[in-house]
């Protein structure tokens, strides 16, 4: 399975953007799938994360400003991002989990944050 990630750029701070990750295979044990994001000089951290039941949760520095969904039957998820900052700036990495031990990393996505 492969990721296939989209929808990065540059923005101004206080601007938007919408990520989309798109997995090429349905996992029949899907566990988890997730939008981290790793920062100049920084860190790898979670930004959101959905699991099989929709049960979601993001990363504290979230607050309100991100939206995490997911598209079952596209395979998908899609991060919505509002309100961004110059500290958002970072790639920007789609993850799924499946079964006990199954992962795999998407290529990144770069997102800029700057005026």
């Amino acid at each position: 399975v492969r990721l296939v990630e989209s929808g990065g750029g540059l923005v101004k701070p206080g601007g938007s953007l919408t990520l989309s990750c798109v997995a090429t295979e349905r996992m029949n044990t899907f566990f988890e799938m997730a939008w981290y994001r790793q920062g100049p000089g920084k860190e790898r951290e979670l930004v959101a994360a959905v699991r099989g039941g929709d049960a979601i949760r993001y990363g504290d520095f979230v607050k309100g400003r991100f939206t995490i969904s997911r598209d079952k039957e596209k395979n998908m998820v899609t991060l919505e991002m509002k309100n961004l900052k110059a500290e958002d700036t970072a790639i920007y990495l789609c993850n799924l989990r499946w079964g006990m031990r199954g992962q795999t990393w998407g290529p990144g996505t770069q997102v800029t944050v700057s005026s």
